[in-house]
């Protein structure tokens, strides 16, 4: 036993390192941005608007009665959200454990499992452990130009090293604040958006399950198929839009490869089964979400030019890389991403929600492939010549100047305190004296005192019901 111990260190001690890494991370990432001390809670400031939907929700399956689910922030009809990761941190709170570890853990897990889902994958792909390590660097690095605006900010500063390392406020928030570069390329929207990390996992797995007969010329499983197809169907209200993110790229793996068609078929058996019936929830209240065209996401207007600008500052050195990566790969690596790359056309020119901001997450989805190619490309270039491992130096630096830039706000950010019920009087009394399912005519609407305990309110920050589809 210990010399197979010690063979495994010596194989995989730094996919290990790579796992106490990953946990340690997500662990410090979560609970620094939420916590709860003494009856208080604890919410960074970036985080805090997020989580004036997101409590409420855990809340109401916590300490509420709320099944069949509403929107607590807007009750009487089906929600029109999905719940389902709040529901189940809403069972863990109700089981006694306090509320940041209900909500924490199953977000380390999300994010631990998402970035060694991307190593895992992206070695497997390539035969390489420098990609799988490059590619997960990469995720946690964006690699848009908001540290051209970082250094616009501070183009006469003598302190710049200490001016980054002190940074609390984001060089460039579109379309919330200033600059060309979005608010989603950051770890941000995993701090603030609980529930997609997870999604992103499962959806990457299942991805990736089904097209390792490719990759490793083994036997397709019929039976594993089955399964993933009903793993599929059960997350549709974990997260919608990867859902049926995960579906397009299936379909566009079913047309290139073809013998992967049966597994996919079988796949889709279960997953349609299962999420239907959710479908028809979600569509029996009023509004939910219709679909129409739009030209570029948030590209300032419907010129080429002004697409063009809009992604080059956004993806950065990317923009080049994944191409010249994909040129490189191999014949079914370059199949690989063709089913990804739907995912971008997609996000800029259809609107699934009343918010285009929220396409964020295709191209989300599809730079976690992507990048794995831009890790490809840096990887290819390293083992030519010593010119070109310096050119590859280079551009490994250009790829995560964005998102060291991007680090820091979150890492020196504040936390907002809010009194839970321990401390609020009002949050205590209304949990102990009133019904589960009581709905609240309220004056306030953001961290309602009703909502911590619990009770839906009558109508909450018109943003969140407007964004939800209401």
């Amino acid at each position: 036993m210990k010399n197979k111990l010690r063979s495994l260190f010596k194989t995989s001690y730094l996919e290990i390192v790579l796992i106490i890494f990953t946990f340690s991370f997500s662990v410090f990432l979560m609970f620094f941005t939420f916590h709860k001390e003494d009856g208080t809670l604890f919410i960074a400031s970036k985080a805090w608007s997020d989580f004036g939907s997101h409590l409420p929700l855990i809340r109401s399956f916590s300490f509420g009665s709320n099944f069949p689910p509403e929107y607590p922030l807007f009750p009487g009809q089906p929600i029109n959200y999905h719940f389902l990761f709040y529901f189940l941190v809403g069972l863990i709170e109700k089981a006694g454990i306090p509320i940041d570890y209900a909500l924490n853990i199953p977000s380390t897990i999300g994010l631990s499992g998402l970035i060694l889902s991307i190593y895992f994958v992206a070695k497997k792909i390539f035969q390489s452990r420098a990609v799988g390590f490059l590619s997960v660097i990469f995720f946690l690095f964006n690699s848009s130009f908001s540290f051209i605006y970082f250094l616009q900010n501070h183009k006469n500063s003598p302190n710049l090293i200490l001016d980054l390392v002190t940074n609390d406020k984001f060089s460039s928030f579109a379309p919330y604040g200033q600059g060309l570069v979005t608010a989603f390329w950051n770890l941000n929207i995993y701090t603030n958006q609980r529930h997609l990390a997870l999604s992103f996992t499962l959806s990457l797995l299942i991805i990736f399950l089904i097209i390792y007969p490719s990759l490793s010329n083994k036997k397709i499983n019929l039976k594993l198929s089955y399964f993933l197809g009903v793993i599929l169907g059960l997350s549709f209200y974990l997260h919608i839009a990867v859902f049926f993110i995960t579906l397009i790229v299936l379909f566009f793996l079913f047309i290139v490869f073809p013998n992967l068609r049966k597994s996919i078929f079988i796949l889709g058996i279960p997953a349609f089964l299962i999420s239907f019936p959710q479908y028809l929830y979600l569509q029996s209240g009023e509004g939910g979400f219709g679909i129409k065209f739009v030209n570029g996401y948030l590209t300032a207007s419907e010129s080429s030019l002004s697409f063009v600008k809009f992604w080059v500052y956004n993806l950065g050195i990317s923009a080049v890389l994944i191409p010249l990566g994909f040129i490189k790969s191999s014949k079914t690596a370059r199949k690989i991403l063709f089913c990804f790359i739907p995912l971008f056309l997609i996000g800029n020119f259809v609107q699934f929600s009343p918010e285009v901001a929220a396409n964020h997450k295709f191209f989300n989805y599809f730079l976690l492939v992507g990048n794995m190619f831009s890790a490809f490309f840096l990887v290819f270039l390293w083992k030519k010549n010593l010119f070109l491992k310096s050119v590859s130096v280079f551009l490994f630096l250009l790829m995560i100047l964005g998102g060291i830039v991007d680090f820091f706000p979150i890492f020196n950010d504040n936390r907002g305190a809010l009194a839970d019920y321990e401390k609020n009087k009002d949050v205590s009394w209304i949990k102990e004296n009133t019904l589960p399912d009581s709905v609240f005519l309220n004056t306030t609407y953001f961290y309602n005192p009703a909502s911590l305990a619990g009770r839906k309110i009558f109508f909450g920050w018109p943003y969140f019901a407007w964004s939800a589809g209401y």
